[in-house]
């Protein structure tokens, strides 16, 4: 039953869509902990030890974050295989263009597939960045988050790749969000209006909050 689900293309929309709300939950709790760097070096990297300690005594060190790490690897690989496997699909259905024009989606549909890319070439550079350290600038200090993104964002290059990501995030989320409703058949005529405010609104509370940080560095208001 979960091969055949998976081999058509609802199961394979059903998977994008709930990895998709898997990651969106995510990035919520991850923008508002981005934004206690605002609070000082002191609140931010309390937070950053905080995540390594969730669930002790029960819970070993460290084991609740991979738990969550795990998840969201999961969450990636299903997303991006489930969108690149319905991207080929629609390529084979029809290899030619329309004969008349199509009419003209929005562009964060027009650039849901080149968006996922840039997105997921960012978490590489990320991770590489803030998490190993192995291509972060002004030298890596384990166990201070606050001074790593402050080096991160001291530099234009790297204000540039993360604007240019959180921008690529939002148009994302604004079509993915709709979509996933459609998808797990929460929408319906009536609550469309709603459901695209929903998509604006969180698209935009998620792109200016994580873009609020690189910000907050080149203007001095963290330093």
């Amino acid at each position: 039953m979960a091969r055949t689900m998976w081999d058509s293309s609802v199961g394979k929309k059903t998977v994008m869509a709930v990895s998709g709300l898997i990651m969106l939950l995510y990035l919520v709790a991850h923008m508002i902990g981005n934004l206690k760097i605002f609070f000082g070096a002191g609140e931010f990297n309390h937070y950053a030890h905080w995540l390594r300690t969730v669930g002790e005594p029960f819970m070993h060190y460290e084991w609740t974050l991979w738990l969550i790490r795990i998840v969201l690897v999961v969450a990636v690989v299903a997303h991006a295989t489930s969108a690149y496997q319905l991207s080929r699909r629609d390529i084979r259905a029809r290899p030619t263009k329309y004969v008349h024009g199509r009419p003209r989606a929005s562009y964060a549909t027009r650039t849901m597939r080149w968006g996922g890319i840039i997105l997921g070439l960012f978490l590489v550079w990320h991770l590489l960045d803030l998490t190993t350290g192995t291509v972060h600038s002004g030298g890596f200090q384990e166990g201070h988050p606050y001074q790593n993104v402050v080096d991160t964002f001291s530099t234009w290059y790297g204000d540039v790749i993360y604007i240019v990501a959180m921008l690529a995030l939002g148009l994302h989320i604004r079509h993915g969000f709709w979509s996933a409703a459609q998808t797990l058949g929460v929408g319906s005529r009536t609550r469309d209006r709603a459901l695209k405010t929903a998509a604006d609104v969180l698209a935009l509370l998620l792109t200016a909050g994580f873009i609020a940080v690189p910000v907050g560095v080149m203007t001095g208001v963290v330093s």
